[in-house]
């Protein structure tokens, strides 16, 4: 087979994108599984036609076909070693939703929760809700019978599909549903349910969560022949879905969730039974080892109070008010035979708890030990009788292989949930020992494999351990009439290939194996730290509904190598070497890393903590060591060093910069994009201004709310003691901020010192990869600022970024600086000091649309700033996600329509839509965005508190 000429022909022949690159491969050659299969080209079909058309030229020359959604498959069918179809980009559109009939028509790229939403208005939704809704498609949940937590009520995928537009293998294109009108569309097929009816009633459909193997099941006369549900779960082996037909249901009107405590996962487990009878819409597990992971990761206040016990049941009982739901739920509780229970009605709470259930796939890919665990017996399934005896028994089975993993799961449907550490390094001999040993552990119980990911690459060779050869014969001949040249997703499920074929092992080759690194990677290894990233394809969601931050440039282009998976998968791949030969400063690295904006909400966003700008960041560093770096490294990269030479000459540059040929003639010669502006100078820098000369100690007597030790009636206590670090860009473009700032911890009743020069914490070098020069910068920053932590200031920052890297990056960097700890630990935004201080703020009753910085998402979070402002009586509207600027980012040549896109989905849609109210941004880059692409000014939380100060004092 020539590969070229395929791919000519498909370049000839398809309206959507034909790509064939070794990034593209890269970026597609695994999903959310431990498997690594290289595809030969991707295309991204825009309709039916180019579809029909690909599977053809593919069958022509013997290609083979793998249909992709969201690529968050745990079990390898999303993976293929021919062509692979990605419908998620194009073939993404709910064509008809009908409330009267509760029926939607979709085609297959349509992501589960724009149908939600969709929906909604209809008050209905589609029943089974995997944890990753936010970016698996229909079709993909088609392909894998998927379920969800909701299942339990609403059943399978399979329960809820009426029609499907299909694609065979021999090209014809037919409409599937029920009855006999459906069977006859398959030549063979009527004749293929009557010679197989005993097998199909004895070894098929014995329990709920039986998704191993195919739903025969349903092709029974006694269950209508619903050929549409036989071929739900087929993985992509038996065609292609085109378009669907699915049921909706109406949506529960006032859901209470309980959360029972239990000693240990398999008590809870027991426990399950006894609840069934109380018809729950939803019934999970969850271990108290995943949720410590959290608490480790994110600090205490990221998990909300959970009742005691080691092993909990997330209970959902309906009702038809919220006081019906309440009242259920409390009934149910007295047979749950809890340690401890809690119970909360719908609402912010709740939330909070149903989101780290469904962030499991994500958190679990780290055990307790913080060892890298990986899919392949994620989601087996028994009775729910049987549960408990179950997890007892594979508690066993991994203590006796010396391996370990965090269970949860659907327990109300006996699907557990676990990664497991197995040591995938070597030849994986512990792996097939003991999947053999679970396949024939979950056998003795009358379990699957597979409760919904289906069997994919990873459980295809056990099948035989839960099912007959008849019954294997069966499930081949079912595909041979669908599929007679095994076109479609051969080695998975029939004709498997061994479940220890392909797997995507973490390596680094010789090359980068003795490199040394700048940052201090995961266990002191790169190869570890971006084998974080598992695949769950988080970053592909429009986390903005939920207050994300992850992935802008993703949600602007929709391209996968611009999603942190994306990027993640061709840096792996870099690493492991091989078959793809890549190195720092191959074309394909920087292609795929060109449009992160380093926001690093990926960090705090991605249940993995992945760090995708610390990796860009050691990309760039790696490839232009001692070698000549673009222009802009030179000129955004330094720009603290350009401001700080700069001083009074600012106000003459603003004339040069008023002239439109010179300052689009400047910004090329920076290496910016020539549509931007230049900042406009103060007439001094901050430094210079009386606020900042003389003594450097500002003594303050303010609101007696912060000086007075509440320990001791109202004798004086010491005031707070602070150092305010005026950064680079606050000090020479915005020296307004730092004089707000000055008087507003002069109200708070701080005791003020302004710190010294020299202390620049080398953001802009970090962004471009100068890390040598970063860490050089931030030594003589801990110089400055350490004696003062030392002498028991706090640190205020006022740049968002700027603090960022105190509290982060320089931990990074600089690990083995004994002084690192404790800057970063005393370093503070002015929020989070003046709520730790309780200190009162004047009353506002100003209307306020705020642009977080993504680093401050990131990093600290936002919620002091919420809270300080609503404090004050803000009315403030939070505007999600990156403004797109990002530092340099955004004033780089090449970026500028991505960083206007970004910013159109996010901030400046929320000004348009309200534009009374003010803007707050605390970034520079942010007010720059702002200014730049809407003309209008933002300011500072200081400024914004400084004025209300102001005119308190006036009244």
């Amino acid at each position: 087979m020539n590969i070229d000429q395929v791919v000519h022909e498909l370049s000839a022949a398809v309206a959507g994108i034909v790509d064939s690159s070794t990034r593209r491969r890269a970026e597609y050659s695994t999903d959310a599984s431990n498997y690594r299969v290289l595809p030969q080209v991707v295309v991204m079909p825009k309709d039916e036609d180019d579809v029909v058309t690909a599977v053809r030229i593919a069958r022509k020359h013997g290609l083979a076909v793998t249909g992709r959604g969201g690529g968050t498959s745990c079990a390898g069918n999303a993976v293929g070693p021919g062509l692979v179809l990605d419908f998620s980009r194009f073939m993404n559109r709910i064509i008809s939703i009908d409330p009267d009939s509760k029926t939607a028509v979709i085609q297959p790229g349509v992501i589960l929760s724009d149908l939600q939403k969709a929906a909604a208005v209809h008050g209905l939704r589609f029943g089974p809700d995997p944890s990753t809704s936010t970016r698996c498609t229909i079709g993909g949940m088609i392909g894998n019978n998927a379920c969800g937590a909701h299942g339990l009520s609403y059943g399978r995928t399979a329960d809820n599909v009426r029609n499907l537009r299909w694609l065979t293998g021999s090209g014809q294109v037919v409409g599937l549903g029920s009855g006999k009108d459906a069977t006859a569309q398959i030549p063979g097929l009527d004749e293929f349910i009557l010679s197989n009816l005993e097998v199909l009633r004895l070894e098929f459909g014995r329990f709920g969560r039986q998704i191993s193997g195919y739903s025969l099941e349903h092709l029974l006369p006694e269950n209508g022949r619903n050929v549409a549900a036989a071929l739900t779960g087929t993985e992509g082996t038996c065609g292609i879905i085109l378009e669907a037909e699915v049921r909706l249901v109406r949506q529960a009107p006032a859901p209470a969730l309980a959360v029972l405590g239990y000693p240990d996962m398999p008590t809870a487990a027991d426990a399950v039974p006894q609840l069934l009878p109380h018809h729950p819409l939803a019934l999970e597990g969850l271990d108290a080892q995943l949720v410590n992971v959290i608490r480790t990761a994110k600090g205490e206040h990221s998990v909300p109070h959970m009742p005691a016990g080691n092993g909990w049941l997330m209970v959902e009982v309906g009702g038809a008010t919220s006081e019906e739901a309440m009242a259920a739920a409390e009934k149910m509780v007295l047979d749950a035979g809890a340690l401890d229970s809690l119970i909360l009605p719908a609402g912010p709470e709740a939330k909070r708890l149903w989101q780290i259930r469904a962030d499991g796939a994500g958190l679990a890919g780290r055990t307790a030990a913080g060892k890298q665990a990986w899919p392949g017996w994620e989601d087996s399934a028994v009775p729910p009788e049987h549960l408990g005896a179950y997890l007892r028994d594979l508690e066993l089975l991994m203590a006796r292989e010396d391996v370990s993993g965090l269970a949860y799961g659907h327990f109300g449907d006996g699907c557990v949930h676990v990664r497991i550490d197995f040591p995938l390094d070597g030849d994986a001999v512990v792996m097939r020992r003991f999947l053999t040993a679970a396949a024939d552990l979950v056998a003795k119980y009358g379990g699957s494999l597979s409760g919904e990911h289906g069997d994919g690459r990873a459980r295809g060779e056990l099948l035989k351990t839960m099912y007959s050869a008849k019954a294997l014969a069966a499930m081949a001949g079912f595909k041979a009439l669908f599929d007679l040249q095994d076109i479609f997703n051969p080695g998975v499920v029939i004709n498997p290939e061994p479940f220890d074929a392909n797997l995507r092992r973490p390596q680094a080759n010789n090359l980068l194996a003795s490199d040394g690194f700048a940052f201090a990677h995961d266990s002191g290894n790169i190869t570890n730290a971006l084998h974080r990233c598992v695949g769950v394809g988080k970053c592909r969601a429009d986390l903005r509904r939920e207050g994300g931050f992850m992935c802008p440039s993703y949600l602007a282009t929709r391209d996968e190598k611009d999603s942190t998976r994306g990027r993640a998968r061709v840096l792996q791949e870099m690493l492991n070497g091989g078959s793809v030969d890549m190195s720092w400063n191959s074309p394909e690295v920087h292609d795929a890393l060109d449009l992160c904006l380093s926001c690093k909400a990926c960090a705090n966003d991605c249940p993995t903590g992945i760090d995708m700008a610390m990796y860009k960041s050691e990309s760039l560093h790696q490839t232009y060591k001692g070698r000549l770096r673009p222009i802009s490294h030179y000129t955004l990269g330094r720009l603290p060093t350009w401001l700080g030479l700069i001083g009074p000459f600012g106000p003459l540059l603003n004339k040069v910069a008023s002239i439109k040929i010179l300052r689009r003639t400047m910004l090329r010669l920076a290496g910016a994009d020539p549509r931007r502006s230049l900042p406009t100078f103060p007439k001094a820098p901050f430094h210079t201004l009386k606020e900042a000369s003389g003594p450097s100690k500002v003594h303050s007597h303010g609101s007696a709310s912060a000086m007075t030790n509440p320990t001791s009636g109202d004798a004086p206590a010491e005031p707070p003691r602070v150092l305010l670090w005026v950064d680079s860009f606050s000090d020479a473009l915005s020296p307004d901020v730092p004089k707000a700032a000055l008087k507003v911890l002069q109200a708070a009743g701080c005791d003020i010192e302004i710190a010294g020069p020299g202390a620049c914490c080398g953001l802009t070098l970090i962004s471009t990869g100068q890390l040598t020069a970063a860490k050089a910068s931030l030594r003589k920053t801990l110089d400055v600022l350490y004696p003062h932590v030392t002498n028991g200031r706090t640190i205020i920052g006022l740049e968002p970024s700027c603090t960022a890297v105190l509290r982060s990056d320089l931990l990074e960097l600089l690990p083995d600086d004994e002084r690192s700890r404790q800057v970063s630990k005393a370093t503070k935004t002015v929020s989070e000091f003046l709520t730790s201080i309780n200190w009162q703020p004047p009353a506002s009753d100003e209307r306020i649309v705020a642009q977080p910085h993504c680093h401050q998402h990131a990093v600290m979070g936002y919620d002091k700033d919420r809270v300080l402002l609503e404090s004050m009586g803000c009315d403030v509207d939070v505007s999600n996600g990156c403004c797109g600027l990002a530092g340099n980012f955004g004033m780089e040549k090449g970026h500028y329509e991505v960083s206007v896109a970004i910013a159109e989905q996010g901030i400046l849609t929320k000004m348009s839509n309200d534009p009374d109210r003010s803007v707050l941004a605390d970034g520079f880059s942010c007010r720059t965005q702002v200014a730049d692409l809407a003309g209008r000014s933002s300011r500072h939380i200081v400024q914004v508190i400084a004025e209300a100060l102001e005119k308190a004092g006036k009244e």
